[in-house]
């Protein structure tokens, strides 16, 4: 999904990235004097006590939505009604990042707004918001109004504000906090007032968590990032990634792909495939480019173009003792980290995030593939981790029938397609919602034997 062509698709917000540098300091400079005297009550150094919804909604630790208020509280259609967020600035953004606001009618799922341009903090001056989060100022907060006009056509009985903080075609991570599961915070759920006998049929039953039994091999593998060995070819496989929100296939993601897996007595295999038409290969050098490397030197290959492996050997998806895996397109670069609880310990917007100082010794190879036409249409990578690596799981390899639970995902700017969808219960992170893999043996052969009893004659037929 372009996100730049979804925030624009209402035309309110001229899209021209800026050149201001206000990073979360110095929250007033660039304003006249008429201006910081509008927006000043605006601008609080504590959290109103008297906010009717309480959120606590973490932007990779430099955004928090804390809250939500709508006047009036029943959002009939044709009606005006006042919205007014919560944020606190937690840390610095680069200039250029935005807020947004997405309105839904959740009886079909159907965009009716876009505000990204709509209050006094978001009004667009020149073509810059006049106080955007790139703009504020660490240990403020900041009470973001906007007015919505329902529309007299909405025909659920709610309607739902995503809001979150974007730029270009990215958006800040959502870490904790109630999201769709696409780096938008779920901030409120408005009545409208119409009767259940106008609102669509009860929405489908959950998708199941799924599970995948793997067959253990005795062939010899060779990590070359083509699945050219026989095994690939009846190996278990996760089907196509769906939607990480919805659990439903999307083809508007602008990636996807399906995942295969197998398993010997040292290692555990992978063979990622990916589909994509355009994809990020520029992680090159962590001094020279210190925004896309964590503190600890690893790339950030989810700001990009990545695949991305969650593993919790225990298999009680309790979000503790768990591993996470990234590989892009470049066979060089990996992401690898263990995280004692959920996304714990976290050194800050910079990282280390987790201990990015595990090793399991993998080897794995990524290749670019290419259409018919000869073009980029997408990369493959083939993974191999020895069980020793695993030491929160006894570093062995698991017993036949034990079930681990995993997480695939391919992804592209924070956003993707999943095994199993997180239905916006949490972000990437959340184990509760991570697939069982089942680790299993090839059922035996039966064969004659020599000792086996031999079965009587039938009786012959009475004359």
């Amino acid at each position: 999904m372009n996100l730049g062509s979804f925030e624009m698709r209402y035309g309110l917000v001229a899209m021209v990235l800026g050149t201001w540098a206000f990073g979360c300091v110095g929250g007033s400079k660039g304003l006249t004097a008429e201006e910081k005297e509008k927006l000043k009550t605006y601008v609080l150094d504590t959290m109103p006590a008297n906010v009717p919804t309480k959120l606590d909604v973490n932007f990779e630790n430099k955004i928090r939505l804390l809250g939500f208020k709508a006047e009036p509280e029943i959002a009939r259609p044709g009606a005006d009604i006042k919205i007014t967020y919560y944020w606190k600035c937690e840390d610095s953004v680069d200039e250029g990042w935005r807020l947004f606001t997405h309105v839904q009618d959740d009886a079909s799922d159907h965009p009716i707004g876009n505000l990204d341009g709509e209050g006094p903090l978001r009004k667009i001056q020149g073509d810059k918001p006049v106080l955007g989060p790139d703009r504020w100022e660490k240990g403020k907060y900041y009470v973001d109004e906007q007015t919505y006009h329902v529309p007299d056509d909405v025909t659920g009985e709610t309607i739902s504000f995503y809001v979150g903080v974007w730029k270009g075609e990215s958006r800040l991570r959502v870490l904790t906090g109630p999201n769709d599961g696409s780096n938008r915070a779920i901030a409120g759920k408005l009545k409208t007032g119409l009767s259940s006998a106008k609102a669509p049929p009860a929405p489908p039953p959950e998708p199941a968590i799924p599970r995948l039994m793997v067959r253990k091999t005795t062939d010899k593998i060779t990590i070359d990032g083509v699945a050219d060995e026989k095994v690939w070819a009846t190996a278990a496989s996760t089907g196509p990634l769906v939607d990480v929100g919805t659990g439903r296939l999307n083809s508007s993601f602008p990636v996807s792909g399906s995942v295969k897996l197998l398993w010997d007595d040292t290692h555990v295999y992978a063979f990622f495939s990916v589909k994509s038409s355009q994809f990020y290969m520029g992680f090159t050098d962590a001094k020279a480019q210190p925004a896309d490397f964590t503190a600890a030197g690893q790339p950030k290959l989810w700001t990009k173009d990545t695949v991305e492996w969650m593993i919790d050997p225990d298999g009680d998806g309790d979000n503790k003792d768990y591993y996470e895996l990234q590989f892009g397109p470049q066979t060089t670069k990996v992401f690898k980290s263990q995280f004692d609880t959920l996304q714990q310990p976290n050194g800050g917007p910079n990282g280390p995030f987790g201990h990015e100082d595990w090793d399991p010794k993998l080897k794995s190879v990524a290749l670019v593939t290419k259409g018919p036409d000869g073009k980029p249409d997408g990369y493959s990578v083939e993974v191999a981790i020895p069980w020793a690596g695993f030491t929160k799981g006894n570093g062995k390899a698991p017993k036949p029938t034990d079930s681990w639970r995993m997480n695939f995902y391919a992804m592209k700017e924070n956003s993707g397609v999943a095994w199993s969808p997180i239905l916006g219960k949490g972000n990437f992170h959340h184990a509760p919602r991570f697939g069982r893999v089942m680790f299993v043996t090839p059922a035996p052969v039966a064969s004659a034997s020599a000792s086996a009893p031999v079965a009587p004659p039938p009786p012959k037929p009475r004359p």
